[in-house]
């Protein structure tokens, strides 16, 4: 049976009206997309931000009565937006597919470094014996998929995160999904702490790591503010990673680089290659031991030390 899809270009702030005026007329599915692929970085905690021009689209399994739909649809929204245009409603009809196998499909396992392989529930570890990271995609925080996610835990599959000498505790700054501390404790680490701004990443942290069998005890999660003994005295760790954003990473280089441990170790990701000579300046001016940068698809990965 084909679907009926209606879609519609429209601002953030048009998003919630049109999306309960679809859902009145029987919408089995609304879908939120980018009309122009710009990401949106770094939101204020708790709020769900939108891009500048959001593509928004309904899906209708009744392909009677289109043409009273939209007649509908013009009415209600001149009634509860007097004056606004109705946004330019859009609509085709959908061959019916197996949707959900060929999202799957799209998916399959991904090896990181020598050790560590990311495996999408539905599918079997292709090496048994091997690290294994079960994580499905979801709608945000990094899935293992981008290059900066990839080149945080390739740095972990090469750093020997057991060794008691080194210490095992890992902080992951902005920690998102929890791919970045959870691979680190499946690689050894004994715990790990992330941090995060936004209350969904906590939980989708939560979440993942339970997806894992890592124990709370293991995982600690709090806001950036919840992490500092009594609010006084910073703490440190041998192995800090913050795979957020260039600005953020310069702007919080003191904080950052204050959690590094002497001799600790320090990975830095999210950066644009034309970003990566800012960041590596603000990191040196704290005292840090920085490494050359590793850039894969425009991406930069920063990895130091500090001196012990």
């Amino acid at each position: 049976m084909p679907w009926l899809q209606l879609k519609a270009r429209i601002a953030p702030e048009q998003a919630e009206l049109l999306e309960e005026l679809l859902m009145a007329e029987g919408a089995t599915a609304i879908t939120l997309q980018d009309a122009h692929d710009d990401p949106v970085f770094e939101p204020e905690r708790g709020t769900t931000p939108l891009w500048d021009e959001t593509v928004l689209s309904g899906l209708y399994d009744d392909l009677e009565g289109l043409t009273t739909m939209l007649e509908r649809l013009a009415v209600a929204w001149a009634q509860a937006m007097p004056g606004e245009p109705c946004p330019e409603i859009e609509h085709e009809l959908l061959a019916d597919r197996d949707w959900e196998r060929e999202w799957m499909d799209d998916f399959q396992p991904l090896r990181m470094g020598q050790r560590l392989w990311i495996v999408p529930s539905w599918h079997e570890p292709p090496d048994p014996d091997a690290v294994n990271l079960h994580l499905d995609p979801g709608l945000a925080f990094g899935t293992g998929t981008h290059p900066t996610t990839a080149l945080c835990l390739e740095w972990l599959d090469g750093m020997a995160l057991s060794d008691e000498l080194m210490g095992r505790e890992v902080l992951d700054i902005g920690c998102g999904s929890g791919i970045l501390a959870i691979a680190a404790l499946k690689l050894g680490a004994g715990q790990a702490t992330g941090t995060d701004i936004d209350p969904q990443a906590l939980q989708a942290s939560r979440d993942n790591a339970a997806r894992n069998a890592i124990a709370d005890d293991d995982f600690r999660l709090c806001y950036p503010e919840e992490l500092d003994e009594a609010g006084k005295t910073m703490a440190t760790f041998p192995f800090v990673i913050a795979n957020i954003l260039a600005g953020p990473l310069i702007d919080l280089a003191a904080t950052v680089a204050g959690h590094v441990a002497p001799a600790g170790r320090l990975v830095l990701s999210g950066i644009l290659e034309s970003q990566a000579d800012e960041v590596l300046e603000a990191y040196r001016e704290q005292g840090l031991f920085m490494d050359e940068p590793v850039v894969r698809e425009g991406w930069v990965r920063l990895s130091g030390r500090r001196p012990a």
